[in-house]
Parts: structure tokens; C-alpha cells; sequence
């Protein structure tokens, strides 16, 4: 069985294509730039050899078809057509609390997806956009969506409420989702399986760092606790997020700046953290 795993960003798709029965890496790169002058392909064949390879890519379907195109040529690819794909996997930011494990990708699944568009308008945008761009490149061949909150969706009530009105949980669904559960479930049971322990018996803190950053506490194969919350700004300070800032910096700096909410949130969340 051969699964192509998409993780589609605003301006980027990355991807792998997986060999299930030899268990061996075929094909993986990504589209970079995607809408921006300069935009590449960077592939890495199953040799190690890497390429890339430069054009104009100007939409998320534009780049899938040019990654498929690479993996069935005859001077890099992998495959000798599409039909050998069986299965594509998409990483999906935002899960709500619709979702507490993969699932394969229906007309409602897509619904609720789209509902955590508010709540994630940076992210789940994009991963849709793969989705669609697969139906129709691909329409035969199932999806499935990996959900980055799904992990998290074990966190007890004490966890994952904030202390505000109730009332604006049960409307609004404000709370703590964590992020980068594919992550920190990995990394907890590949520590595991070095230490030699039971994964359901063991309590250990995961730790993803990278341009994004979170902690995770896992008890017995489960989360119960994470750095990140309602969206991925809370927690850790990050490459282009502040982290946890005091909610009257924010009110004090849209009053003395003059700014509205949004261009607050640009600022927390794209123009602070340590670069």
C-alpha cells in the first residue's frame, strides 16, 4: 500500500509518499511560496538525491499537481501512475471538539472542518484547500484527516476550561484545544519504546520545538494537560508567537496604539516571539 501524506500551510504543501508494506520513504519535498514570485519545488528522491525544480505555482491545487507530476515522471518520480496512490493523509490544524482521532474525510467531516474556520482562520483554510484539490485530482482514492487537537481531546475539564463565565464555553466553545498532537504522541511512545516502558503505564512530558512550540503532560497514553490553548499563541514564546501575554497588555496596547482586534492578533501572532 502506498500513502502520500499532505500537510498543506497558507503558502506551502509538504508532502511524503510512504511504501506501508516495506515501510520505505519513496518521495518527499514540498511547494514553497505558493501565490509568491519565486515559488519551487523542492523534492528529495528515494536515492537521497534532492532537486528542485522552480514555476510559477499560484494555488494550493496548482502545487498538488505538480507534486503529483514529479512523483510519476520518468526523470524523478517514484511510481509509474497516480493509481498506485491507495490512500492521501492530510494533517488538519483544528479538529474542535468534533474530532478525538483520524477519520476519513466525508462530506460531514469536511462540514465540521469548515466550522473551525473561525477558531483556526490561519490553518484549516489551507488544509481544506489540499483536501478539495485531491477530490479533484484524485476522486476514486480515499482521504483521511489527522488532527492536530485530536490528541489532546483526553484532557480532563480541570485542564482544558479557563476561567471565565461558563456561559462562553457552552456558546462559543472558548477553551483549551492544544496543538501539535500528532507530535506529542509520537514522541511520547518512541520515548517509551527506547526506555523500555509500558506506554499505558508511564507519565512523561513531551516537549515540540521547532518555529512552533508546545508541552505536553501524558499519563498511562493519554494528554492531560498542554502549554498550548484556544489557538496555538498560548504557551511557550515562539519563532513569530509572543506566548502568553497578560490580557491588559493587549487591551492597553489597542488603546494606546489605536488598533482593532485583528491588527492586536497580526501582532501577537505574526510579528513577536524571538526573531
Amino acid at each position: 500500500m502506498k500513502i502520500l501524506v499532505l500537510n498543506c500551510g497558507s503558502s506551502s504543501v509538504k508532502y511524503k509518499l510512504l511504501d506501508m508494506t516495506s515501510k520505505e520513504v519513496l518521495g518527499s519535498g514540498g511547494v514553497e511560496k505558493i501565490g509568491m514570485k519565486g515559488s519551487f519545488l523542492k523534492h528529495t528522491k528515494q536515492n537521497g538525491e534532492k532537486v528542485i525544480l522552480e514555476g510559477e505555482v499560484l494555488e494550493h491545487q496548482l502545487a498538488i499537481e505538480y507534486i503529483l507530476g514529479v512523483q510519476t515522471s520518468a526523470e524523478h518520480g517514484c511510481i509509474k501512475n497516480m493509481e498506485e496512490i491507495d490512500a492521501v493523509g492530510h494533517r488538519v490544524v483544528h479538529g474542535g471538539e468534533k474530532f478525538n482521532s483520524s477519520v476519513v474525510i466525508t462530506d460531514e467531516v469536511i462540514r465540521n472542518i469548515e466550522a473551525c474556520i473561525e477558531i483556526a482562520p490561519l490553518h484549516n483554510p489551507p488544509n481544506l484547500a489540499g483536501i478539495f484539490a485531491i477530490s479533484d485530482l484524485l476522486p476514486q482514492i480515499p482521504q483521511v484527516a489527522v488532527f492536530d487537537t485530536a490528541f489532546h481531546q483526553t484532557m480532563p475539564e480541570h485542564a482544558y476550561m479557563y476561567g471565565i463565565p461558563y456561559s462562553l464555553y457552552k456558546k462559543y466553545g472558548i477553551r483549551r484545544y492544544g496543538f501539535h498532537g500528532t507530535s506529542h504522541r509520537y514522541v511520547s511512545r518512541r520515548a517509551c519504546e527506547f526506555l523500555g516502558l509500558d506506554y499505558n503505564k508511564t507519565k512523561i512530558i513531551t516537549a515540540h520545538i521547532g518555529n512552533g512550540g508546545s508541552i505536553t503532560a501524558i499519563e498511562n497514553g493519554k494528554s492531560v494537560d498542554t502549554s498550548m490553548g484556544f489557538t496555538p499563541v498560548e504557551g511557550l514564546m515562539m519563532g513569530t508567537r509572543s506566548g502568553d501575554v497578560d490580557l491588559g497588555v493587549v487591551t492597553y496596547l489597542m488603546e494606546k496604539e489605536m488598533i482593532s482586534t485583528s491588527a492586536a492578533t497580526t501582532l501577537f501572532n505574526k510579528h513577536s516571539g524571538v526573531l
